[in-house]
């Protein structure tokens, strides 16, 4: 059978396939809605991860401090999880209303997950109200580690539900092969259309993604509640936990490209198509908007960073070098900025030569590209290192040593990122692509290692002074505000990179889309969609905020405002202290 009679065949097959949507269609309205839903989806996914890790320390620890942050934490996640139920339900009412033979068909052959997906939310539903409800009772001795045990079920519940629903959207991008649209899911086999070739990359790098985005979400909490803090306490306490999120963030942050590189070279393997069409098709110019926004992450992270070595003492021995990470971070921004091929005027085309720029085609390959960000990546986590020592005098007797040692694994680290990248285009482009995996596994050898000496080192340091908390400009809070809609809005263009490349297929040359709607969206529209997603998603977290903030003041409406626990300015953070804590995944 011809493409062409196909083609007939799906049209003509199109009666009550698909559902219509006044105003902004079908696939704008299952756009908007799955994609606020999966913003929701991250934050209540991510947020459990550190509110655990936050009263598990405070348990060890014996520090209330540490439990009060993780119980405001997981008062967000409540009000969170509401709204991500809603959305979820709306999502599938469009969808089955909209796209009813679609969904037929995932229906057909994830059945048996769909069931244990349902299932799952309810029980993850009711352990994290009696996770959040029961905070106050379950508070002392043996209960307050069962009800530590109810936030490691919360998180296992959470990831089981996120695996499930990751091998229904894999599974529209990598389909096993050999699969119809008439295939039967007994021949298919559940497992196999569940454990697609990208179901695990997608896995991790959500998960990781996750982890990112709700610790940013919550420091723009802390900087919203900084912001409108009346007394010096308060201040100080949410001072303290945007520094907290923000760490969780930016950390996770670091690893988060490995993952990223992971995913496309799974991509490329099991359709070469999908893959060039991804980096190097009509999609190619959604990565030089990623790598604008991803460089305003990286410089507003470290000036974050920065600007808080203000309140610690003993810091302003590093600012000086300050000026020469900044420098780097933007030589690396510009450089992983720079396009391939350059949209040009006939007259721009003939004087360049070509639709290469002479100078400017040589930063626009991957080499330049992946040497670029390893170095930025370099730099955020030797930022994270001084942040850590500004305020700490070592004792250990190999101090000098270790110190040196930590350089010499920073220096060998860029050097071998470095020679890698110069000697990329000395090979054929394939060979260059493998040369990311030897820049990669440098810059994270030195990140474990140069962690691991520091965390001995640290043992036993003295303190060069208490940390002013709450001492931070305003507009320090600002840059919490710029990760947060950086992230947001990063989401959703990823989102759209990921559904963008299947084109006019629902699944991956399995159900063609023959709806009007089939064409893949221009990165102009796609980009006006997203910022839709993004002030919906925001405003709505803003109304969260505002719930949160009237939860407090109405559970503390009528005591002194001096018996709301709060953080002392002299309470060491854990980073720049001896003994930090573990953040993250």
């Amino acid at each position: 059978m011809t493409e062409l009679s196909l083609l007939l065949q799906a049209a003509a097959d199109t009666a009550g396939a698909y559902g219509r949507f006044p105003g902004i269609g079908a696939r704008g309205a299952v756009w908007i809605t799955a994609q606020v839903h999966l913003m929701f989806a991250a934050f209540v996914l991510g947020v459990p991860m550190f509110a655990v890790i936050c009263e598990l320390i405070g348990i060890l620890g014996k520090d209330k401090k540490y439990d009060k942050l993780s119980k405001e934490f997981t008062r967000l996640l409540v009000f969170a999880y509401s709204a991500t139920a809603l959305w979820g339900g709306l999502l599938l009412f469009l969808l089955t209303t909209l796209y009813p033979k679609f969904w037929f068909h995932l229906s057909r052959v994830f059945s048996p997950t769909m069931w244990l997906y349902a299932g799952l939310f309810f029980i993850e539903s009711f352990t994290l109200y009696l996770y959040y409800y029961g905070w106050d009772r379950w508070n002392t001795g043996r209960a307050k580690w069962g009800h530590f045990v109810l936030g490691v079920l919360l998180n296992i519940w959470g990831t089981m539900v996120m695996f499930i629903a990751n091998s229904w959207l894999t599974y529209m991008m990598s389909p096993p092969g050999g699969m119809t649209a008439e295939t039967l899911p007994e021949s298919v086999g559940v497992w196999n259309a569940v454990a697609n070739a990208t179901w695990m990359p997608i896995n991790i790098h959500r998960l990781i993604a996750n982890a990112v985005f709700g610790g940013s979400i919550v420091a723009a909490y802390a900087g919203f509640r900084f912001l409108a803090a009346k007394t010096d306490e308060e201040r100080a306490h949410y001072d303290w936990m945007g520094y907290v999120g923000n760490f969780i963030a930016i950390s996770t942050f670091i690893v988060l490209p490995f993952a990223g590189y992971w995913l496309g070279r799974e991509i490329y393997e099991y359709n070469q198509q999908m893959g060039i069409t991804m980096m190097g098709g009509f999609m190619s110019w959604l990565w030089i908007v990623q790598a604008v926004l991803i460089g305003v992450l990286f410089l507003a992270a470290n000036y974050y960073l920065w600007t808080g070595m203000a309140r610690i003492p003993g810091a302003e021995r590093f600012i000086p070098y300050t000026k020469w990470m900044l420098l780097l971070l933007i030589i690396c921004w510009i450089v992983w900025a720079t396009p391939h091929t350059m949209i040009a005027t006939r007259q721009e085309l003939a004087s360049m030569g070509g639709s290469h720029h002479p100078f400017l085609n040589v930063l626009g390959v991957m080499s330049a590209k992946n040497t670029a960000v390893n170095l930025m990546i370099l730099t955020t986590f030797l930022s994270f290192l001084i942040y850590r020592r500004a305020n700490v005098r070592p004792t250990v007797p190999w101090a000098k040593t270790g110190t040196l040692v930590q350089s010499a694994m920073f220096v060998v680290s860029a050097v071998v990122v470095l020679f890698y990248g110069v000697y990329g285009y000395f090979v054929e482009a394939i060979v260059r692509i493998g040369f990311s995996v030897y820049q990669v596994a440098a810059v994270l050898l030195c990140i474990v290692g140069v962690t691991v000496i520091d965390i001995f080192i640290g043992r036993g340091a003295e303190s060069r002074g208490a940390i002013r908390w709450g001492q931070m400009p305003a507009r320090s809070q600002y840059a919490l505000f710029v990760l947060a809609v950086t992230f947001t809005w990063l989401m959703g263009l990823m989102g759209f990179a990921r559904s963008g490349i299947r084109q006019h297929w629902h699944v991956w040359e399995v159900v063609r889309d023959t709806s009007r709607e089939a064409a893949t969206p221009a990165l102009g529209q796609a980009a006006n969609m997203i910022t839709a997603c993004v002030l919906i998603f925001l405003s709505l977290v803003a109304f969260i905020f505002w719930l949160g903030g009237l939860a407090e003041r109405v559970a503390h409406k009528g005591e002194p405002a001096t018996t709301v626990e709060t953080v002392s300015l002299d309470v060491p953070v854990p980073g720049p202290g001896p003994d930090p804590h573990p953040a993250g995944d």
